[in-house]
Formats: C-alpha cells, structure tokens, sequence
C-alpha cells in the first residue's frame, strides 16, 4: 500500500478577517492546509464577503479541489448600555443595579436594555459582565431591574457583554440583522451556516426552516443551555461547533474540557462532523509559535476523533495566519501518525445500527482494513453515504465522489474525507471504472491496488448505501 496522498484526517478551518482577506492571502492559508473558510458575519460589510466569497470561489477554480465556506452569524448580542465617562469600577461586596432606563451607568447602576433577560432572572443567578471578568449575584428582580450584589469587581466600560449562565431566554438565536445575512449568505452560496446562541433543539428548527437544505446547518455549543439539550441539537443539526470561548465564559474552566470531550462523543455516534474552536493556537495572534499547551490542545481534539479544528483570531487578524495553518497542520499529521492515535479512535467508535446502510458501511471499513486497500471510494448524492463512512473512522482515505459542487463542498469539513467532483454513473460498471480513475487521478492509488467502493442502488437516491465492491487499479 503505497500512500502517495499527503491527506489529514483532521480538518482545519480557518477564519478570514483584516489581516487575511486578500485573494493572495486566501491562496496562502489553502496552501498551508486550510480545507474550509470561515466567514465571521459580526464584522465586515455584505460587499466584503462576496469580495472573500469570489476570491474563495476562484481559487477553488484554479486549485481544481472543493473549498468549503462556513458563514457565522452574529446572534443576539446582550450589552450593558452606556457608562458616563465610558467606564466606572464595581466594587466587590456593593449593591449595583441594572435597569430598562436608557440614563448612562455609574459605579452603582447601570443600563441593560434587554426586557428578556429580567424575564428570566431570578434571586441568586449570576450575572456575568465582561467575558466573565466581572460577577454579580442578583438579589432582588423584577420584570424591569435588577438588585444586585457585587461578587468579583473590577472595571466595567460602555457596551460590554452580559452572560447568563444560569438562564434560558425567551429569545430567538435569529436577530433582524443575522435573518438578514443569512438571506444574503445563502444567495452568494455559502455551504454550511453556524448558529450562535443556542438555547435549545428548536432554535436549530428555526434555522434549519429558514435555510431549506440550501446550506448544511451548524449549531454552536456556547450556552450550558444547550448541553441540557446536546443529544436532541446534535440530531437536528447537520454538524456542531464546541464554541469554547462563550462556553468557558458560562461554565466553569474546569468543566470545558469535560464538555468538549462530550460534544466530540455525540456528534461522533450520530455521524455528524464536529469542530473544536476558539484559542486553539491563540499566542500565535502575535507570535510565530504556539505554547506547549496550545500544541497539546490541538493534539487532544484530533486524539478524540474531532472532525476539524478552528482558528479565529489566528487567522483573522493575526500577524502569522500562515504559520498559524501550517503549525495546526502539522501537529494533526503528527497526531495521525502517532501509533497510540488508532486504538484511541477505535475506542470510540460505537456499535453499528441494524440497518443496511450501517451495515455496508461498517464492513467497508473491516474490508479495507482486511485487504489492505489504498482507499474507501464512496457514492453520494447529499453526503449520507460519506458520512457514514466517515462515522467508521477507516484507517485509510474516503473519497467522496459526488456529481455536485454543494456535496463535495460541504464534505470539506468531514474527518477523513476528501471530496471529488465525479461524473454521473448509471451502471455498477460505470461507478467502478469511475472510482479507480479518481483514486487514481488524486493520488490515492497506483496500478495493483485494491479500492472499496460503496454506493446506493439504484444510483441517485438519496440515503440508500446498499452496495459494497472491491476493485482493483488497472
């Protein structure tokens, strides 16, 4: 088995900003290894994004590979309003009230003009300001303040963010302005939309109605809310992002790495891609290496089977958003090679469904694995066929072979995955022929080798895998 392939299991995504939106710049991050784009819909114009979305398409062109994009949109943002003077310091052990009047805040009240989140306050909730570098415990409420006393002080400036870690709002996950991007994302053609805020399983319903299958739909994990409800979000979502920043915000440290580790196991037994985000290599904003720390964090995502890790900042606004892609690059390669990697995946991975689909594609894996074959070939019309293969973990590469652009690009994201544009087939005869030339076209297989090939008769039905062959490189 001669593996000519450089291919990653693990997935990089990486988001665009300031310091990396140039068409050359784009062209850097793919070629140090970024398979998906992120585009952050909280900053930027609609006309900067088509401007990234078209530089993303063209360079998709002259690479002759899928290039996945990720939109995120914003979410309800809950700020404190003004402060006279633009800051004041809370006091640890003072009272501090927050109100619906619009009068600019001192050390001692300030406004929040959010009517919702008084709904769902209650005495003894904690009220984060800040990111979390400031705490209050609400004493007394009502539908239109809150007492409350200062548990951590600190300084607190005009229009900082407010969490409520305790608390489910009566709040859609979908402002005006996020229904408004989405409309404008989808007709540019984005190929998965990231949720923020989530609450509960119906927020992602909400979407997935707006979206009507033109877009693949991701939900991120940021409020211990939606914890409560992981097993039921996973199953509406198409993937999951663990959005670490918001959730380490809301639940204690501690308790992120548990949950991380969590969320990977969900979406790994439902078959859904799932992305560990957020400071994964953040000292690389301003640094040309990571810590030993940062390293090991992105080594313990791909460990776990995460299909692919993120970088915000890095990318975005940093001033080494190549190296940064390259470092995370290598670090995953690294891990894939390392022969603890394989039992600790194979650990994981869980028994399959009694059905056909399941069936087929557990034993594509046992086969390929039995045979040493230099790849999975797998058919599909929406995806379906691939993940599940992916949801197998192989030891060797599956190809997605789909006849359209949205599938192959909405593939880029899975673990083990690499998407290829191939051409209609109506007979088994055909899909043979086609999948050999693909392996070997892309490098995967040479004269000699053996391929699994798994696909759905009759061909173009979607959700059907019922048909496994083996066939051999001429």
């Amino acid at each position: 088995m001669n593996h000519t392939h450089p291919m990653r299991n693990a997935k990089i995504v990486a988001t665009l900003g300031p310091a990396s939106a140039a068409p050359e710049r784009i062209a850097e991050l793919f070629k140090a290894g970024a398979n998906v784009f992120r585009l952050n819909f909280s900053h930027g114009s609609h006309a900067d994004h088509a401007r990234t979305h078209q530089a993303i398409r063209r360079l998709e062109e002259e690479a002759g590979r899928p290039i996945g994009i990720l939109m995120d949109l914003q979410g309800p943002k809950l700020r404190v309003g003004r402060i006279a003077g633009g800051k004041t310091r809370l006091v640890t052990g003072r009272p501090f009230r927050l109100d619906l009047s619009p009068e600019p805040g001192d050390d001692a009240r300030a406004p929040l003009l959010h009517p919702e989140v008084f709904a769902a306050l209650a005495p003894e909730m904690a009220l984060l300001l800040a990111d979390g570098t400031l705490r209050l415990r609400v004493v007394r409420c009502g539908p239109d303040f809150a007492e409350t006393e200062v548990e951590v002080g600190g300084e607190l400036s005009d229009h900082k963010g407010v969490n409520l870690p305790n608390a489910v709002l009566d709040i859609s996950p979908l402002t005006d302005k996020d229904r408004a991007d989405l409309a404008y994302g989808l007709d540019l053609g984005v190929d998965w939309v990231a949720l923020s805020f989530v609450q509960r399983a119906d927020d992602v319903a909400e979407l997935r109605k707006l979206v009507g299958g033109r877009a693949g739909v991701l939900a991120k994990l940021e409020k211990p809310a939606a914890i409560d409800e992981l097993y039921d979000i996973v199953d509406l979502a198409d993937a999951i992002m663990v959005a670490r920043g918001d959730l380490g915000v809301e639940v204690p440290p501690e308790d992120v790495p548990i949950l991380q580790k969590r969320i990977i196991r969900a979406c790994r037994r439902a078959g859904k891609p799932v992305i560990v985000a957020t400071q994964m290599l953040d000292s690389m904003v301003h640094s040309p290496v990571p810590t030993r720390a940062e390293a090991s964090d992105v080594a313990t995502a791909v460990y776990d089977g995460a299909d692919a890790v993120m970088l915000s900042a890095e990318t975005a606004v940093g001033a080494y958003a190549a190296e940064s892609v390259g470092m995370m690059s290598r670090i995953i390669h690294r891990v894939e090679r390392d022969p603890l990697y394989r039992p600790l995946i194979d650990t994981q991975r869980r028994e399959p469904q009694p059905t056909a689909e399941d069936a087929i594609s557990a034993a594509a894996r046992q086969v390929a694995h039995t045979i040493s074959a230099a790849a999975i070939a797998t058919f599909t019309s929406t995806g379906s066929t691939t993940l599940r293969a992916a949801r197998e973990r192989p030891e060797v590469p599956i190809l997605g072979l789909t006849t359209t652009d949205q599938t192959a690009r909405r593939l880029t994201l899975a673990w083990g995955v690499y998407p290829v544009r191939a051409r209609a087939v109506t007979r088994v005869v055909e899909m043979v022929a086609e999948a050999t030339r693909a392996a070997r076209e892309e490098g995967f297989a040479d004269t000699g080798d053996l391929v699994v090939v798994t696909a759905g008769m009759p061909f173009g039905t979607p959700g059907t895998t019922n048909l496994l062959r083996i066939a051999e490189i001429d």
